[in-house]
């Protein structure tokens, strides 16, 4: 938990605050919009909680939070909502929450199948969370994006025998994975799963489609908050812009309702809202 010796200027006065060590991965404002928000290279507590749903979107963002830097001076109950995690999205999916410092606070996802349960992208290795997703069922599959954000996916495929997917060209952050991808073809992995390979974050970067309704979309494209549109991230674009232009554009022949990445916002639209705002993201590029 946070330093109080290291509390923010700018945090309201109250129980919640976040110290000089937050590294501004924007984890905490997704979680707690009404408590939390921007603050020049940091998150700030804007509102104390005002309600009971708030103080426990508070906890979720503090053990969320992938450098502990969330603290509360009041009594510590972090161990009653950790139990909570991971948090239902919608449908078979979930949030996992204890976002890894190894992938810069990324987000990842659990989802249920009859066929074996899969784990997007990883978070940190927690005992708690291992033992939920054991009750769940366990992990069959770990899908990973792309290298930066595999974070202990190596340990959650020890502990429950996965097979963790990754394109070849990211293979050096997971040389030991079971199940390695090829070429710029998408490709069905099962049923309701379908890879499709998007490079320009990364040369190998690729994002999933899950029953042609969620997206999960690592590095590749968000949802902007500010202007309510769909984004790609010039700014960490490590590979090639002109790649992921014409990455994005193959999306416009899916049709998916969710957008879910490891870095930025999540969101739902209906699929043509969907398509429409993916269009325009394409143009703007």
């Amino acid at each position: 938990m946070a330093d109080k010796k290291k509390r923010l200027s700018t945090n309201v006065a109250g129980e919640f605050f976040v110290d000089s060590t937050c590294i501004d991965c924007d984890a905490c404002r997704q979680i707690a919009p009404y408590v939390f928000a921007e603050d020049g290279q940091y998150s700030a507590v804007k509102k104390q909680p005002g309600s009971s749903a708030e103080e426990t979107a508070a906890w979720h963002a503090l053990l969320a939070c992938p450098v502990g830097s969330i603290g509360c001076d009041g009594n510590n109950r972090a161990a009653e909502f950790a139990a909570d995690f991971p948090l239902l999205v919608d449908g078979d999916v979930s949030y996992c929450g204890f976002n890894s410092r190894d992938s810069y606070g990324a987000n990842s996802y659990f989802v249920v199948h009859p066929d074996g349960n899969w784990l997007i992208e990883s978070p940190r290795f927690v005992k708690t969370l291992a033992e939920r997703f054991e009750q769940m069922g366990g992990i069959k599959y770990i899908f990973l994006s792309h290298r930066d954000d595999v974070a202990d996916a190596d340990k959650y495929a020890a502990h429950f025998g996965s097979k963790r997917i990754i394109h070849q060209t990211e293979l050096s952050a997971q040389p030991g994975s079971e199940i390695v991808l090829t070429g710029n073809e998408a490709q069905l992995l099962h049923d309701d799963f379908l890879v499709i390979p998007t490079p320009g974050h990364t040369i190998g970067h690729c994002v999933l489609l899950y029953k042609n309704k969620y997206l999960f979309t690592g590095d590749h494209l968000a949802w902007d908050r500010e202007h309510n549109t769909l984004e790609a991230f010039k700014d960490y674009c490590w590979y090639s812009w002109d790649e992921q232009k014409i990455s994005m554009k193959r999306l416009l022949d899916c049709s998916f309702e969710w957008v879910l990445p490891g870095h930025g916002q999540r969101v739902q639209l209906n699929a043509a809202e969907m398509k429409q705002s993916l269009a325009v993201l394409v143009g703007s590029m």
